[in-house]
């Protein structure tokens, strides 16, 4: 992986990250493919109308449906999707922990029964590690020890010092295996927890960051806690975070998080968020979000957003698209979903830009004045 950091603006930056199948511009939101599939889109949509340079798969359904081997048979998610671009693959973790109601948690791994067929598994920190070097992504998560909050000060202690003996364990093994040839183009971030408390937050961050990472997430916010609190957190987190490598916050948000969080320091986001909310029917736009299904857009020939170049907004109307949702056309899902996964990017391209002629603060100012105006 190359990481350059481009300018900063504040503490916002705008960076450049080369991976073996694509250059990343950041900050950069990245659409959500679980199981290899964004939701209603395939991988022409994608390059045609959304245009990401990286998407997100998850270790634990690619795992369990087709099967790892069966991807890596088919060349790898590149060659079995065929998105050319970059994968960033999570270590499965959370999807362990929630979707199974029978997890056991010990010093060596966890332990679940699939929510597709009740079948029992265990992973490792080195067992995450083979399924995603049969994968091929192109980043790697770390297996992390993950807390529900609320929860108590001995439980997040056991968690962060689990998951740095995981994530010493999961480097030392990456590395070996790229030294016999496995692995090579791929990278491997490590993954902060620590709640909102700020001493366990640090501790996390300064034994993870220690050590010999392609780059850093932030995970276990954006579950519960107060806008302000995640934000603080973040905040807080990233002055432990080294400047040369990559920032990612896991799993958010909304795109007024996303805003918060690139003036915070942090370079890369993910979120189902866009693609859920198209499906249910609310759409993003310049001035906040909109509900299709409002009996207001009945006639209305505006498109989602004005000020969108997306090819729907450009091509159809709310009256259009309301109709399509009330009848429940499969056709609706695909529009909703290159609209708002557009908006996103679009977002992230203008926060770059901002930062770029270092006029970050003003483009938030305006970000929540047209807000305001809704």
């Amino acid at each position: 992986m190359y990481f350059r950091i481009d300018k900063t603006n504040g503490k916002a930056r705008a960076c450049t990250i080369t991976t073996a199948h694509s250059t990343i511009q950041t900050p950069v939101f990245m659409p959500v493919g679980t199981v290899g599939a964004v939701k209603a889109l395939d991988a022409t949509d994608l390059q045609s109308f959304i245009k990401p340079e990286i998407i997100l798969g998850n270790t634990y359904h690619l795992y369990l449906r087709p099967n790892d081997n069966i991807v890596k048979t088919m060349g790898g998610l590149h060659g079995f999707t065929k998105f050319p671009k970059s994968f960033l693959t999570d270590s499965g973790g959370f999807q362990a922990f929630s979707l199974s109601d029978n997890v056991k948690i010990d010093e060596n791994g966890i332990t679940f029964r699939s929510h597709i067929d009740g079948s029992k598994h265990y992973f490792t920190p080195q067992k995450v590690i083979d399924i995603q070097n049969n994968l091929n992504s192109d980043i790697m998560m770390i297996l992390d020890d993950l807390v529900a909050l609320p929860a108590t000060q001995e439980r997040i202690k056991a968690s962060i010092e689990r998951t740095t003996r995981w994530a010493a364990e999961s480097i030392e093994y990456h590395r070996a295996n790229q030294a016999k040839g496995v692995g090579v183009d791929q990278n491997i971030f490590a993954i902060i927890q620590g709640g909102t408390d700020k001493a366990f937050r640090e501790k996390s961050a300064t034994e993870l960051c220690a050590m010999d990472f392609d780059g850093f997430a932030i995970g276990g916010l954006s579950v519960g806690e107060a806008n302000q609190d995640m934000y603080d957190t973040v905040e807080w987190t990233t002055g432990f975070m080294p400047e040369d490598k990559p920032r990612y916050l896991m799993g958010v948000g909304t795109p007024e998080d996303l805003v918060e969080n690139v003036s915070r320091g942090v370079d890369m986001f993910d979120c189902v968020m866009p693609t859920r909310n198209a499906r249910n029917g609310t759409l993003f736009t310049s001035f906040g979000k909109i509900t299709i299904k409002a009996e207001r857009f009945t006639t209305d020939p505006l498109p989602i957003d004005p000020e969108c170049k997306c090819m729907v907004c450009q091509t159809y109307s709310r009256s259009y698209l309301r109709h399509l949702f009330r009848a429940k056309e499969i056709t609706y899902f695909r529009l909703a979903t290159i609209h708002n996964l557009y908006y996103y990017l679009d977002l992230m391209k203008q926060m770059r830009e901002a930062i770029l002629e270092e006029r970050f603060d003003e483009f938030k100012a305006e970000f929540y004045a047209k807000r305001q105006q809704a």
